[in-house]
Parts: C-alpha cells; sequence; structure tokens
C-alpha cells in the first residue's frame, strides 16, 4: 500500500533539509558570535574556533542547498567526531551521555549527502543534479 503522503515526498524532503539546515547553522553562530546566546565558559578553543565555521558554513550551505551532498557530508562527519570527542567518552549510550542530537544530526545529514539538494535548492536551479 502506498503511503498516503509519499506524492509529497519532494517537498517533504526539501523542508527537512531546509529546517535541519537552519537549526544547525545557529549552532556555529552561537559558537562563533555568541548569537542567540553566549558559550558557557570553559568551551576548548579547537572546538569554538573548529567546529564552529564548518556548522556555520555547512548548516548554511545545507539549508540554501548549495554543494548539498558535500556539505551534508562534512557536517556528518563533524558530528561523528563531535559525538565520540563530547560524549561517547562518559557512556557508550546516547541516552547516558546525552549525545542523541549529535547522532540525530550525523545520521539526517548523512542522510541528506545521499539525495542532494532536491527541489528548492541552488543546486537545482543550476541543474547541478
Amino acid at each position: 500500500m502506498k503511503p498516503f503522503m509519499s506524492s509529497y515526498n519532494a517537498q517533504c524532503y526539501a523542508l527537512m533539509r531546509i529546517v535541519v539546515g537552519f537549526l544547525f547553522l545557529w549552532h556555529g553562530a552561537q559558537k562563533l558570535f555568541g548569537i542567540p546566546s553566549p558559550m558557557p565558559g570553559g568551551v576548548p578553543s579547537f572546538i569554538i574556533y573548529g567546529a564552529g565555521p564548518i556548522e556555520l558554513i555547512g548548516g548554511t550551505l545545507v539549508m540554501i542547498g548549495l554543494f548539498t551532498s558535500w556539505s551534508a557530508f562534512i557536517v556528518s562527519g563533524e558530528m561523528a567526531v563531535a559525538y565520540w570527542i563530547g560524549h561517547g567518552t562518559k557512556a557508550l549510550l546516547p541516552i547516558e551521555n546525552h549525545g542523541e542530537l549529535a547522532v540525530l544530526y550525523c545520521f539526517v545529514f548523512l542522510f541528506i549527502s545521499t539525495h542532494g539538494g532536491g527541489i528548492w535548492s541552488v543546486d537545482a536551479a543550476q541543474s547541478r543534479e
């Protein structure tokens, strides 16, 4: 049986890509500029100046759908590293080490990297897909 929303696959995928990119870019904005709220004290500078630009630029590129596959692949990798450096050393399971968001971002971006920009993307407008 065909899922009742299947005729909207392309639109729902585009909305997911846009919203996930939008939410992710704010992690970079917070690290680099303290917007919308400042980072807590004691965050190592390699996280601020290493992860911040990847999150800000990568999230923006995914959101607008420019170089989508590569951008999503890079930020997926960053989230995998973030999980194992920041959470996986505390406990194995994400429910125990509070790494659920990193895992979700990692796998959503991996999914996006395999699907590209889709509709409503700069890549589609420039016929890169």
